[in-house]
């Protein structure tokens, strides 16, 4: 029996009504009987073995028993899946499974030392989102609060200046409550406005994030801007411009109208206090920029290493794509095709290869040295294991260091119809060959293999490769002959002199010459499976350098906001400094002095925060330490450089300052 997908039945049986209970076929089953189909957009669930091109966030197309034929054992590994009873706690399931495969221990000596682990579903399936959300979450946060003080500052600028609008009503029988209606109406306008157009924006961004996003954020199709989101930014935007628009209609009510008239002049109403109060939220915007600067340093710094990541084998110029052919000769097909690719005009090299790098596609296993005492299975060594054709090793311009590799004669497989009788083979990688036989020469030795019988015999050493990540250290490597070891869904490898996306079509041809029915997917270079692999890394990059240069318009046009309030506060003052004799180079020094301490500060408050946000992206980071110094000290001077350059234009203002003028109506 089946159960199909809702798109695959969509897609494939245009939605029949009526498919329960008819037969289909699927490669290897001749007759499967249709039993169900799934919701719509149901993904369930994690890949164990990781097949070629599996995206754990793609979605199934049908659904198989464990055990398709009654009486057949399992074979392989699977995940358990079980549901908790309602009062039971993860910890206590844990406790439970912990005990259940010492019980076996007496009976199969395998079992020994070997722990089990439960793991909620959840956990699972947002393994790689919640190592990127977290910092993403922080960094979007940090932008929101940058946003709602500059906003803030600016409704407090604009409220200040109006004081003496509000103590003239206020003489003129105003009641506190009317000034406070009117302004809390006023303010509530205002962020209801750019809440509503916020949400709107937001909307839109996510369809375009879905877009651009690629591999870089798991499930992302699966998010949608919720009222919950919508609520919870507009009640901050509301309480954001509400404090802004009360602190200076609150100034009036707590202070006689008359001291409030007696003080004011046509040039300033604003005070020291409030001149601080804005200052203070200028410190606090360069502080959160700082983080955002600093985190996307690291990320930038992160991409320059992995892009220097030489892996062991060559990403230029190669095509690739996964062939699947069930009907005919398993083994004539995939011959013939690596003939006719290999003829092609612009084609150096083919090759087919089950465990192509940085596809997430190997098994799993476990080895260890045939002549030594059998160890327990705990001890032995794990290894990702891999079948290739003759020439994968040229293709991918893998150095053997010892040995050979794999050859046409390596063959022989009757179970899959796989013509010879040739040795059972295998080559290792370096670290695999120092794990099992340090100090000696692994050419002519064996392997014992954890899930059969068979010991192939090593015939030849490679380099150490980063095949299954970039960023992770080499790891035991073990290849079987593809002709021993016989897949059905692997890629073709093929090495170009040239664009290797020029030649995708018509290789696409040969191999459908061959095959009229070959499945033929996931067709890319070599450079975009590369990209993909540390999509994450860039993605996280592009967005941070996006908020970062948000937050610094934002706090620059804040520190402009503030440097020009306070010129216009200390009008008088200035026009004294220059009636007495100083210069302009001496009122611009004033000025931009009074900037460069609002950058200082929020630079030796931003560190922490930016050490912060670095420990967060930790994760994502690699070559480069999350408090790394170098990164620190370029984006402070970065944002100093740009804060000057927003402090220029209120201090140039400040040097024309008329001293007649402003004494005049001071």
């Amino acid at each position: 029996m089946i159960i199909l997908s809702y798109d695959l039945w969509q897609r494939r049986f245009n939605g029949d009504p009526n498919i329960v209970g008819k037969p289909i076929s699927l490669w290897r089953y001749p007759v499967l009987t249709v039993v169900g189909v799934m919701p719509h957009g149901l993904r369930f669930m994690p890949s164990h073995t990781r097949e070629t091109n599996y995206d754990l966030h793609s979605r199934v197309d049908y659904w198989l028993p464990a055990a398709p034929n009654p009486g057949k054992p399992l074979e392989g590994s699977f995940h358990v899946i079980g549901r908790l009873r309602g009062s039971v706690s993860l910890e206590q399931a844990r406790t439970e499974m912990a005990s259940i495969l010492p019980r076996y221990g007496a009976a199969a000596p395998d079992f020994e030392g070997i722990t089990a682990s439960v793991q909620p579903l959840t956990g699972i399936l947002n393994a790689d989102g919640e190592r990127l959300l977290v910092p993403l979450v922080v960094s979007v946060a940090l932008v929101f609060l940058i946003a709602c003080g500059n906003v803030s500052g600016l409704l407090l600028a604009r409220g200040l200046q109006r004081q003496q609008e509000y103590a003239v009503r206020s003489a003129l029988g105003a009641r506190p409550v009317t000034i406070l209606r009117d302004v809390l109406v006023e303010s509530f306008l205002f962020a209801s406005l750019g809440g509503v157009f916020g949400a709107v924006l937001a909307a839109n961004l996510l369809r375009l994030l879905t877009t651009v996003s690629r591999l870089g954020l798991p499930r992302l199709d699966g998010l949608a801007v919720g009222w919950s989101f919508a609520w919870m930014t507009l009640g901050t935007a509301t309480a954001a411009a509400l404090l802004a628009g009360l602190l200076p209609a609150l100034r009036v009510i707590w202070r006689p109208p008359a001291a409030l008239l007696a003080s004011a002049t046509p040039t300033s109403s604003v005070g020291q206090s409030e001149r601080w109060l804005l200052r203070g939220t200028a410190v606090l915007q360069i502080a959160m920029t700082l983080a955002l600067l600093t985190g996307a340093g690291l990320l930038i710094r992160t991409a320059k290493n992995l892009a220097d990541i030489r892996p062991g084998y060559q990403t230029e110029n190669i095509l690739t794509m996964s062939v699947t052919s069930l009907k005919g000769n398993w083994f004539d097909f995939h011959v013939r095709a690596l003939e006719r690719v290999a003829a092609l005009p612009g084609v150096q090299n083919a090759a087919f290869g089950w465990g192509l790098p940085l596809t997430g596609n190997a098994w799993l296993g476990a080895v260890q040295a045939a002549d030594e005492p059998a160890k327990p299975l705990k001890d032995w060594e794990t290894i990702s294991i891999r079948a290739v054709s003759p020439d994968y090793f040229d293709t991918m311009s893998m150095a053997v260091v010892a040995g050979r590799g794999v050859r046409t004669t390596d063959a022989g497989n009757q179970a899959n119809g796989i013509p010879g009788n040739a040795p059972f083979v295998a080559v290792i990688n370096q670290t695999l060959a120092d794990a099992c036989f340090p100090g000696r020469d692994p050419l002519g030795k064996k392997l014992r293999l954890s899930w059969k019988p068979d010991e192939p015999e090593i015939v030849g050493v490679v380099s150490n490769t980063r095949t299954d990540n970039l960023t992770r250290p080499f790891r035991s490597e073990l290849y079987f002959s593809l002709w021993q070891a016989s897949a059905w869904v692997k890629h073709l490898v093929v090495r170009t002199k040239a664009d290797p996306r020029q030649l995708a079509a018509e290789v696409q041809r040969e191999l459908r010459s061959i095959d009229p029915t070959v499945a033929i997917e996931h067709v890319k270079t070599l450079n975009e499976i590369r990209q993909d692999s540390v999509a994450m890394q860039t993605f996280t990059m592009r967005l941070l350098i996006g908020f970062s240069s948000g937050a610094g318009v934002l706090a620059l046009v804040g520190l402009y906001g503030v440097l020009s309030v306070t010129v216009g506060a200390r009008r008088r003052e200035i026009a004294i400094r220059s009636a007495v004799g100083a210069q302009r180079r001496d009122i611009l020094r004033l000025v931009l002095g009074d900037g460069l301490r609002l950058i200082a500060s929020g630079i030796v408050l931003g560190t922490a925060s930016a050490l912060l946000l670095g420990k967060l992206l930790g994760s994502l980071l690699f070559g480069v330490p999350a408090s790394d110094p170098a990164t620190l000290i370029g984006a402070a001077l970065f944002f100093a450089s740009a804060g000057l350059i927003a402090c220029w234009l209120p201090a140039w203002r400040a040097t024309k300052v008329d001293p007649m003028e402003a004494l005049r109506y001071e």
